[in-house]
């Protein structure tokens, strides 16, 4: 299950990021943004009152506070996949949040940051990370040459 809502939300990220971008066009980057949080907030209080309505105040009983930033972390990802779609086009954009989102998660784990249980540095999956990089190079070959 988790294989298949990883390759969903991967899908729904790259049309949100296009959708956002375009609707940018006629907006301002604040607004368009504003309008994505308002909407996500709507579909997450239906969900929650449609599936058991815990406690909201709950939430401020996790251990380490500065994890309630997630939202102030969305603002600034809609806005960053707005402007690098906008400059780079939907494709290139991705291929590139993605290699941070790896190099990043994976730095994670390696050093076990923000309660993740820690795994060892593997260098079969820096190949992997390589084979990623290589793979853009030759994605943006024509304009390489």
């Amino acid at each position: 299950m988790g294989i298949i809502l990883a390759i969903i939300s991967g899908v729904l990220m790259s049309i949100q990021g296009v959708f956002n971008t375009n609707v940018t066009k006629v907006s301002n980057i604040w607004v368009s943004n504003s309008w994505v949080q308002f909407t996500g907030l709507l579909v997450c209080l239906f969900f929650w009152l449609l599936t058991g309505r815990d406690h909201m105040g709950k939430i401020f009983e996790v251990d380490n506070k500065l994890y309630l930033l997630g939202g102030v972390f969305g603002a600034f990802i809609v806005y960053t996949v707005i402007r690098s779609i906008s400059d780079l086009g939907p494709c290139f954009a991705i291929m590139l949040i993605l290699i941070a989102q790896v190099s990043v998660a994976y730095l994670i784990e390696v050093l076990g940051l923000f309660s993740v249980e820690k795994v060892g540095f593997e260098w079969v999956k820096l190949i992997g990370f390589a084979l990623m990089v290589i793979g853009i190079i030759v994605f943006k070959w024509d304009r390489v040459s």
